[in-house]
């Protein structure tokens, strides 16, 4: 499908309900879908910070309180889901490890037990490894532990840490190393410093990471992190978050700026559209239109947020749109292949 007809279904798909072939993959039970934001909760991770896991969502925190592999699996099947791309969650391990130290032990203990998970239960998950972020150099070494010995297939990092932002200097050294190996870098939302309690009684995660999202990648266009680091492969989360409305203000702010130019040789649209994006939470009409009219189709993949948001959330809502069966495929499945060829077994 070319990108004049794919921006096409981004608008046709608001006019999505119509049952399509793939309506019934929500039971399917030969799973196909590669989930890239499915996460996981390891015992030294709730051991360390019970009761901060769930404090900035408003969701039921039964589930993740008693997340376990087996659990996640059955909801896999039940959803057509083949592999879950397990990542960590908020709050990060520096808010919970207390010491630089105790964070870096905590980090390794998380990502020793993701590896575990993919050796006891071979074919079904994947894995972006923790950081004792914002400990650059303890990341510097647990992502190179993470990548060479646990054989991690990427990297997670959160949208802030207390009051920097990915594109802040600080963060070079480990893109850097990230960029020489072509590192796949996960990119999860948090509650950022400045706002997470601006809005008494509403919890953060309703707008505040979505606005976070948009932080991170604002700051790292105009950071030159996606220009200096041409090889990491970036995934954001929930369709970009509030950054796809507002791109073009965006890309404004930048043609104005000439001091920015040389962090975006290219532009900021062209930086825009090289990063990938899961649909996370986001298969309604007016999310799904804004991510499908800015990036291509190569740049999508499928993405839950479970245990936090149900699988079916996502997968009933994508389920139901209006989309060519090549379009389909290379959301569910196609372009995580592209990413993760190892999966393709």
């Amino acid at each position: 499908m070319n990108r004049r007809s794919f921006t096409m279904a981004g608008a046709a798909l608001l006019a999505a309900g119509a049952a399509t072939p793939y309506a019934s993959m929500a039971q399917s039970p030969s799973p196909r879908r590669i989930d890239v934001h499915n996460h996981l909760i390891p015992p030294p991770y709730l051991a360390a910070g019970r009761p901060q896991i769930t404090a900035g969502s408003d969701t039921d925190p039964t589930p993740v309180l008693n997340w376990n592999p087996a659990h996640a699996i059955e909801e896999m099947d039940r959803t057509g889901v083949a592999v879950a791309m397990l990542s960590m969650s908020t709050p990060g391990l520096s808010m919970l490890g207390g010491t630089r130290d105790a964070t870096r032990k905590l980090a390794r203990a998380c990502n020793e037990y993701a590896a575990s998970l993919l050796r006891d239960f071979p074919g079904r998950f994947g894995n972006f490894a923790a950081m004792p972020l914002p400990d650059v150099e303890g990341s510097l070494a647990e992502a190179v532990y993470a990548l060479d010995v646990l054989k991690a297939d990427g990297i997670g990092i959160l949208t802030s840490y207390n009051d920097k932002y990915p594109g802040d200097a600080a963060f070079r050294p480990l893109f850097a190393e990230l960029n020489r190996r072509r590192a796949i870098v996960f990119v999860h939302p948090t509650s950022p410093q400045c706002c997470a309690t601006v809005l008494p009684g509403i919890a953060s995660s309703l707008d505040e990471f979505m606005f976070d999202v948009t932080r991170a990648i604002t700051s790292m266009l105009f950071g030159g992190t996606f220009a200096m680091f041409p090889e990491v492969r970036f995934i954001f989360t929930h369709a970009g978050g509030t950054m796809t409305p507002i791109s073009a203000r965006i890309n404004a702010f930048g043609a104005r700026h000439h001091e920015y130019d040389a962090a975006n040789p290219h532009g900021v649209y062209y930086e825009l559209k090289k990063l990938h994006y899961d649909i996370a939470n986001s298969t309604n009409p007016s999310a799904m239109a804004a991510l499908m009219n800015l990036v291509p189709t190569s740049q999508i993949l499928f993405g839950s947020d479970t245990p936090y948001v149900p699988i079916a959330a996502t997968a009933t809502g994508f389920d139901k749109m209006t989309l060519a069966d090549d379009v389909r495929f290379a959301i569910n499945r196609g372009n995580a292949l592209q990413l993760f060829p190892r999966l393709a077994g």
